[in-house]
């Protein structure tokens, strides 16, 4: 089965009609029945993208209102050359027990080699206990085997990052990734089993093989709930398509959500039987479970008016990040890698007005503003890889210098490069609480619409409790060019 999705400008309802794929200007998206006289879910994430308003008052003002914002960023930036100079971010950091690390686009380096920097420090400096990423969670916990020294998994780190096969490969397919994962595999290989740190992923993406798992863990098992569950996920599976499973509940008004729920109902109520069979396996089919609940969910909220498909993905995301805090214990700390817009507190952007939420936001209603610290990144042009269209070919394109009015216009323009901005007081920064755009590229991109498409409208302070900006950025290194 195949995840759809529409791109066009705000969700709703309407009449069935054909479905396209797509992914969003972000990051994957959701199925879609598309209304010819109402605009799909995608632009949600980029509707709320829109270019930005440098002030009011006219141009001496306007001009007045820049130099302020260029002076301010040039009092309070932090220029830092690597992972050495971090020591003021990793301090306010390290007590929170979520770190949320962000990017501008999925296909940057530095992104992935600060992020990795970062999150190396957290975990041996401090110890912290697992990275989660926006990445497929069957697939991600098969890296995961390899990185504590679970059975079953090849040796080399090249060979198990093959199992991140689903498009787009280069996201976590990538040379900046396997180092990473290849210093986990190194790092671990002398602790105890439970202090050895994990890799995970929080993705929805990749639910029929997390139905594979959850049945072959029942086969071996529970055989008589084995089929039991193949009964009740073949509601789910037995449609070519995710076309196809919207158009039956469209048509029938009937949904396969009581019966993938059912599944999970009977994985918890034997949770300590099946612990004690196998541990690790079971942690995997125990969150497969779930994570094909909000799979379903996502994929018939598309159906529905408003951004039931986006809030369904995240809860996923946070639902993942929570249940690992539990798994590792009443002091665990996790790592959070996904886009600037779900690591960042939506209710500081255009996406509140949508009703969106994010995994950014859940976190410090859930946790607590104290507890949960999140970092953006940002750049004001390089080369970034991505793709046209859904699940097209890999190129590597050229990010056009910022939008004027944007925050990467007035940090290129205060003129330091690496700049850490720490934003734990927003009152220290008033200057940025105006909201102003925040660039966000995502899987898919079109460059030549990059001023009018891939802007988030923010209020920097109140999204991030700090960011890093580049001014120049260089594309990932893809394992297979």
């Amino acid at each position: 089965m195949k995840m759809y999705q529409e791109n066009g400008p705000f969700p709703g309802s309407g009449s069935l009609s054909t479905v396209r794929p797509g992914i969003s200007g972000v990051s994957g998206k959701p199925a879609r029945v598309r209304s010819e006289s109402v605009p799909s879910m995608a632009a949600v994430v980029f509707l709320l993208v829109s270019v930005i308003m440098t002030g009011i008052g006219g141009p001496a003002h306007a001009a007045s209102q820049d130099d302020e914002i260029v002076t301010h960023l040039r009092e309070h930036g932090l220029e830092v050359s690597g992972p050495q100079d971090l020591d003021p971010l990793l301090e306010r950091a390290a007590g929170s027990r979520l770190v949320l690390l962000g990017e501008a686009s999925h296909g940057t380096s530095e992104y992935y080699t600060w992020r990795a920097d970062i999150s190396r420090r957290l975990i041996e400096e401090h110890g912290f206990d697992f990275i989660i990423v926006e990445g497929d969670w069957p697939l991600a916990f098969r890296v995961n085997r390899h990185v504590k020294h679970l059975k079953e998994e090849p040796v080399s780190t090249r060979e198990v990052m093959r199992h991140f096969s689903r498009w787009p490969q280069w996201m976590w397919g990538n040379e900046e990734v396997k180092e990473l994962i290849g210093w986990m595999h190194a790092f671990n290989q002398d602790r105890p089993e439970h202090r050895r740190a994990g890799f995970y992923g929080m993705d929805i993406y990749a639910h029929e093989q997390g139905i594979d798992d959850v049945v072959a863990f029942l086969e071996e098992h529970d055989p008589s709930a084995a089929r039991m569950a193949r009964n009740n996920y073949r509601c789910f599976t037995r449609h070519s398509d995710m076309q196809a499973y919207l158009q039956m509940v469209h048509r029938t008004r009937e949904h396969c959500g009581e019966d993938i729920e059912q599944v999970h109902l009977h994985i918890e109520a034997n949770r300590e039987a099946f612990l004690s069979a196998d541990s690790v396996r079971f942690v995997n089919v125990w969150q497969s479970s779930r994570m094909v609940i909000h799979a379903e969910r996502h994929i018939r909220g598309n159906l529905m008016r408003g951004p039931h498909a986006w809030n369904h993905r995240v809860e996923h995301f946070y639902d993942a990040a929570k249940n690992l805090l539990e798994w590792y214990g009443e002091d665990a700390r996790g790592i959070v890698w996904a886009h600037n817009t779900h690591i960042g507190d939506a209710r500081a952007t255009d996406m509140r007005n949508a009703g969106m939420k994010n995994i950014g936001q859940i976190a410090r209603e859930e946790l607590g503003e104290d507890q949960v610290y999140a970092i953006g990144f940002g750049t004001y042009r390089g080369d970034v890889l991505a793709a046209r269209q859904w699940e097209g070919a890999m190129e590597r394109m050229q990010i056009p210098a910022a939008v004027s009015g944007s925050y990467e216009y007035f940090m290129q323009q205060a003129g330091i490069s690496p700049m850490l901005l720490l934003l734990d007081d927003p009152e220290e920064h008033r200057p940025l609480m105006q909201p102003r755009g925040n660039r966000a590229v995502g899987v898919m991109y079109q460059p030549e619409q990059d001023a009018t498409q891939n802007y988030v409208r923010t209020v920097l302070p109140r999204r991030y409790n700090a960011f890093l900006f580049f001014e120049e950025t260089t594309a990932l290194t893809p394992l297979d060019p």
